[in-house]
C-alpha cells in the first residue's frame, strides 16, 4: 500500500473520545482551509462508527458552514436520531473553536431486495490508457498562478489516482466548454484485512466526490478555477445516495455535469459508476463559484 493512501486511511480512522464524540486531524491543503471532502468523509466514518455493522449508508446530506483549520484537530459529535427495524437515522455536527464548521445527516439501511434500473453508464475511454497525474500536470506548470500549486496537487493526488477522461479546466481557460467532466478514480493501493470494509469504500468515495464534481461549472464559462486565479470557489451543500455495493480500490467513473450557474453559485452532478457499468453513486452539490472582482 502507498504511504500516502495508508496516511488517508489513518486519517479517516477517528479517535473516539467519548461514547459518540470522535477527533480527527487534517492534511495540509492545496488551499488554506480544510479540503471539504476530508471533513465529509471524515462526518460519515463518526456516523458509521455509531451504527450497527449490518447497515450501510443509502444516502448524506449536509452542508459546510464554516472554513475549516487544516491546523486544528476536528470535533465529530454524533446524535442518534432514529434506529428502526430497516432504517437509522444519523446528524453529526463538525466543531472547530467552539464553532460548527459542517453539519450532516445521515441515513443507513439493511440490506433488502426490490425492483431495480438505472441509466446506462456514458461512453469512456479505459483509464489505463489515460495520463496519470504526474504526466498531466506539469505540461500546465505554465497556466496556474504559483509555481507551487503544481507540487501541491500532486501531493493531493497521491493517495488516489485521478485519470481525466477530457481536459480539465485549467488546461483551457477561456474556453467555454460543454459543462461536462469525467474522470476515472480509485486508491493508489488496495484495501485488505480489516481495511476491506464496505462502510471505508463508501467513506473514500465521498472524500473524492468533492474534488472535481465543481469543474462542470467551470467549464462552461471557460474559468480554469483557483489554480488559474479566475475564480473563487468553495463547497456550500453536498448530497450523495449510494445505490450498490462497489469497491474504491478498482476504478470508478466519475460523470459530472452542471445544469445552473447563477448569483455567485454553480449546481453539479455527478453519476459514479463501477467499470463494468454499474451506477454505485449519485451526487448533488451546490458551491460558490465568483469571478474575483480584480478580474
Amino acid at each position: 500500500m502507498d504511504a500516502t493512501l495508508q496516511y488517508l486511511l489513518d486519517l479517516l480512522d477517528l479517535e473516539r473520545i467519548e461514547q459518540d464524540i470522535f477527533r480527527g486531524d487534517s492534511h495540509p491543503s492545496v488551499i488554506p482551509r480544510v479540503f471539504g471532502g476530508q471533513v465529509a468523509a471524515q462526518a460519515l466514518v463518526a456516523a458509521c462508527r455509531t451504527v450497527p455493522a449490518d447497515r450501510l449508508p443509502h444516502s448524506l446530506h449536509s452542508y459546510f458552514l464554516r472554513p475549516g483549520d487544516p491546523g486544528v484537530p476536528i470535533v465529530y459529535t454524533v446524535d442518534r436520531i432514529r434506529d428502526g427495524r430497516s432504517f437509522t437515522t444519523r446528524r453529526v455536527v463538525a466543531v472547530q473553536n467552539g464553532q460548527p464548521i459542517f453539519h450532516l445527516s445521515a441515513s443507513f439501511q439493511v440490506h433488502e431486495d426490490g425492483l431495480e434500473h438505472q441509466e446506462p453508464m456514458p461512453e469512456a475511454p479505459d483509464p489505463e490508457t489515460l495520463p496519470t497525474a504526474e504526466e498531466m500536470l506539469p505540461r500546465f506548470r505554465d497556466r496556474f498562478v504559483h509555481e507551487s500549486v503544481v507540487e501541491l496537487l500532486l501531493a493531493a493526488r497521491r493517495a488516489v489516482d485521478i485519470r481525466y477522461a477530457n481536459d480539465p479546466p485549467y488546461a483551457t481557460p477561456g474556453q467555454p466548454r460543454d459543462p461536462r467532466s469525467k474522470v476515472w478514480f480509485r486508491t493508489n493501493g488496495k484495501l485488505a484485512g480489516e481495511r476491506d470494509d464496505p462502510m471505508l469504500h463508501i467513506c473514500l468515495a465521498t472524500y473524492v466526490s468533492d474534488m472535481t464534481l465543481l469543474d462542470s461549472v467551470l467549464l462552461a464559462h471557460g474559468r480554469g478555477g483557483w489554480t488559474v486565479g479566475d475564480v473563487v470557489g468553495a463547497s456550500l451543500d453536498h448530497a450523495m445516495w449510494f445505490h450498490r455495493p462497489f469497491r474504491a480500490d478498482e476504478w470508478l467513473l466519475y460523470d459530472t455535469e452542471s445544469p445552473t450557474s447563477q448569483n455567485g453559485r454553480g449546481l453539479a452532478r455527478g453519476r459514479i459508476f463501477t467499470q463494468d457499468g454499474k451506477l454505485a453513486v449519485s451526487v448533488i452539490q451546490e458551491g460558490v463559484v465568483r469571478v474575483p472582482r480584480s478580474l
